[in-house]
């Protein structure tokens, strides 16, 4: 018995121990500082307070500096509630001066000078025997050329010759070298009016003239190029100094979602609107064109689409061509964000004059995406008429095999052209910033 109590004892003293080793354990389990969870990422140690560490990039121009553009303000706003059908505008000088031509060249004559299949080069060399001047061919310069001199100084001698050649060039006195090259640089001296030089832009991105340097504030453009920029850049000027008008498009790009499984009943504008609003139909290869009356313009058409779609703004803008010139309207550059469409171009052909014995403004619209021509409308309007183009699916935008966009969501263009009628100074009417409308406006159009 007292070896039997002593065993159950010891077992008490043993449970004891265990139950308050138990409670140790539990104590130090709640002194044990508590960490936030820490994540290794390629053998970096990530946590709250970390650097973030970012792979080194490219230097290219950011996303937004490359965006940048002192005119998208000019091109991407339309002043719907303010827009005048026809204005008339002063006619200005537009002045192309060519950059960089040095000093002047000494005063010499030129007399019975003969060359043949020389290249410019070649032919100044030969030209400048005995004088100290020296010839530097700073561009690759390969045309022959062939000529007579009879008579005449040395600065002309060498114009002529550098432009049969299709070379420009400069000279430096100080080291007596006369530089040839085959690109040069000019300032173009553009007129006041807005209109007028959107019009000198844009004619010359339809040229594919494109690295130009326009200054807002004293309206200069400087602009460089070779022999053929040269004669494209002077044919514009020289076209819109000659042009009587210039025609202008607005223009709103909407995205249509519409609220049911089925698509835009467009029928329904003829009950909407009466069928002498809507005056022309133009089926394109994907699409159609429609020439509306005054009585359809933005607000109209975003009310008749309310009904039975959500419309979402995706672009609006505007753009000016000499008369009988083309020109573009990048969607993606005046866009109010990157979507699928903003890959899309409208161009743009139109003479405004004689149509069959009427004033008309025949157009060419083309729509264009980097995989080629999408659709294309010939549209003879008259001057305060509207286009509406509908039935340009979204899945056209569309690159991938699956999209969550509706099958039934199409791109709609509303296009508002202008005239911009351009008079000598001294015929300018009375009141000519007044917007033309009415009685004047008939009387305009039919002078």
């Amino acid at each position: 018995m007292k070896i039997l109590n002593k065993l159950f004892g010891g077992g008490a003293l043993i449970v004891t121990a265990l139950v308050c080793l138990g409670c140790t354990q539990k104590n130090a389990q709640e002194n044990i500082p508590q960490y936030d969870t820490i994540n290794v990422v390629e053998n970096f140690v990530i946590d709250e307070n970390s650097v973030p560490i970012f792979p080194k990039k490219a230097a290219l121009t950011t996303d937004t500096a490359q965006r940048f553009s002192i005119e998208l303000p000019k091109r991407c706003t339309v002043d719907w509630d303010n827009q005048t059908v026809v204005s008339v505008v002063p006619e200005e000088k537009i002045e192309m001066i060519r950059l960089g031509t040095g000093d002047a060249l000494p005063e010499l004559q030129v007399s019975d000078y003969e060359f043949e299949q020389l290249t410019v080069k070649e032919a100044l060399d030969k030209l400048l025997q005995g004088t100290d001047i020296a010839v530097v061919e700073d561009g690759e310069l390969n045309d022959t050329i062939s000529g007579t001199i009879t008579a005449g100084n040395l600065a002309d001698s060498v114009e002529l010759m550098a432009k049969m050649g299709r070379a420009y060039y400069s000279y430096d006195a100080e080291n007596a070298e006369i530089h040839l090259d085959n690109r040069g640089k000019w300032l173009i001296k553009m007129p006041k009016n807005e209109s007028i030089i959107m019009a000198l832009l844009d004619a010359m991105h339809g040229a594919d003239v494109r690295n130009l340097l326009v200054d807002w504030q004293d309206k200069t453009m400087v602009f460089e190029g070779n022999y053929q920029t040269e004669r494209e850049v002077a044919k514009i000027i020289s076209d819109v100094a000659s042009k009587k008008y210039m025609i202008a498009w607005d223009i709103d790009v909407y995205r249509v979602y519409p609220r049911t499984d089925n698509p835009i009943i467009w029928m329904n504008l003829l009950p909407a609107f009466g069928d002498k609003n809507i005056k022309m139909s133009i089926p394109g290869v994907v699409g159609r064109a429609l020439v509306v009356s005054p009585e359809i313009n933005t607000k109209t058409l975003q009310e008749f689409l309310a009904q039975q779609s959500n419309v979402v703004l995706i672009s609006q803008g505007t753009f000016v061509i000499p008369n009988g010139w083309q020109s573009r309207f990048d969607i993606g550059q005046c866009s109010k964000e990157d979507r699928l469409e903003t890959d899309l171009v409208i161009g743009a052909t139109g003479t405004y004059g004689d149509w069959g014995g009427k004033n008309k403004i025949d157009a060419k619209i083309v729509l264009r995406t980097s995989n080629g021509e999408l659709s294309s409308f010939n549209i003879p309007s008259d001057v305060g008429d509207n286009y509406v183009i509908i039935g340009i699916p979204t899945h056209s935008f569309v690159t991938t095999p699956e999209t969550l966009i509706s099958p039934f969501a199409e791109l709609v263009v509303f296009m508002s052209p202008r005239i911009i009628s351009i008079v000598d100074a001294g015929q300018l009417p009375s009141g000519a910033d007044a917007p033309l409308v009415g009685d004047a406006l008939r009387a305009f159009l039919e002078g």
